[in-house]
């Protein structure tokens, strides 16, 4: 599989598609309170970015950045197409999210994602990227459902 990872078209059906199945999975897996993912108009706001992971025509996976400050940003609205799970999608979608994110100058990223089995592959995902569990953040707070994760990002070496 060749992925290209480009921007994300809100617009597009199949980016709405994909994003409406990521919506209803986490309110199939955890209870409303506990449910923070960002509906589309939460994501079509200027400090969000959007990508999608296509392999071909298929709309693999999405990822977005939220910046948090000039120095941090937030990890949101990941979800894989079910076609697609266990071939690298997560993993190369969060590499350019990080790879963005060490280009913005971020030190540092989080992200909350849900803490029962439903959500294992997503934390583990992370896990093996480097991401550290962390204490809540910014508005979160402790919640059962939630498990929280922070990555330091390694400064980016100025070009000559």
């Amino acid at each position: 599989m060749a992925l290209c990872i480009t921007l994300a078209d809100l617009s597009d059906p199949a980016i709405r598609n994909l994003l409406a199945t990521h919506a209803a999975f986490c309110e199939a897996t955890t209870p409303p309170e506990s449910c923070h993912f960002l509906p589309l108009e939460g994501l079509d706001v200027p400090e969000v970015t959007v990508w999608a992971a296509w392999d071909g025509p298929e709309l693999a996976g999405i990822g977005a950045l939220k910046a948090l400050s000039p120095e941090a940003g937030e990890i949101k609205s990941m979800h894989t197409a079910a076609a697609h799970r266990g071939q690298g999608v997560g993993a190369a979608l969060l590499a350019a999210i990080q790879t963005e994110a060490s280009r913005r100058g971020y030190r540092a990223l989080w992200l909350e994602t849900g803490a029962t089995e439903p959500f294992a592959a997503a934390r583990a995902l992370y896990e093996r990227q480097g991401f550290e569990p962390c204490e809540p953040f910014g508005a979160y707070r402790i919640d059962p459902h939630s498990a929280y994760y922070t990555k330091i990002l390694a400064p980016q070496e100025a070009c000559p």
